[in-house]
C-alpha cells in the first residue's frame, strides 16, 4: 500500500525559504515518478497545480513559476523527496501535496497533470505573508 506523508509547511514572509519533506513507501523495487502539488485556497482538487516532479529516473521537472527558486531533491536511502523553496512570495500560498504514480520511472507524461497521479497525501500547509 502506498503511503505518502508530507512535513515542513508554516508561515514565513515574502522572499522566505521553506523546506518540505514527502516520506514514501509501499512501492520499493517499482518505478515511480513522484511530484508536489499545491492546491490555492478556493481552489477544488480538480485544480491543484503541479510544481515539481521527480521521477525514479532522476529527470526532474518544474513548473515555470519556480524555475530558479524551488529545487526538488530525492533520498532514495530514506524514501524521502525533498523540496526546498526559495524567494517566496504570497501567491506560492496554499496546501502542498504529495503524489505518487508507481507505473513509470519518469514524469514527462504526467504534464503536471492531477488525473495521472492515484497516490496523494494529506497535504501541508504554505501561508506567505507579503
Amino acid at each position: 500500500q502506498v503511503q505518502l506523508l508530507e512535513s515542513g509547511g508554516g508561515s514565513v514572509q515574502s522572499g522566505g525559504s521553506l523546506r518540505l519533506s514527502c516520506t514514501f513507501s509501499g512501492f520499493t523495487g517499482r518505478p515511480y515518478c513522484l511530484a508536489w502539488f499545491r492546491q490555492a485556497p478556493g481552489k477544488q482538487r480538480e485544480e491543484r497545480e503541479g510544481v515539481a516532479a521527480i521521477g525514479s529516473n532522476g529527470i526532474t521537472t518544474y513548473a515555470d513559476s519556480v524555475k530558479g527558486l524551488f529545487t526538488i531533491s530525492q533520498d532514495r536511502a530514506a524514501n524521502t523527496m525533498l523540496l526546498q523553496m526559495n524567494g517566496l512570495k504570497p501567491d506560492d500560498t496554499g496546501m502542498y501535496y504529495c503524489a505518487a504514480d508507481v507505473s513509470r520511472a519518469y514524469c514527462s507524461y504526467t504534464r503536471f497533470s492531477p488525473r495521472y497521479f492515484d497516490n496523494w497525501g494529506q497535504g501541508t500547509q504554505v501561508t506567505v505573508s507579503s
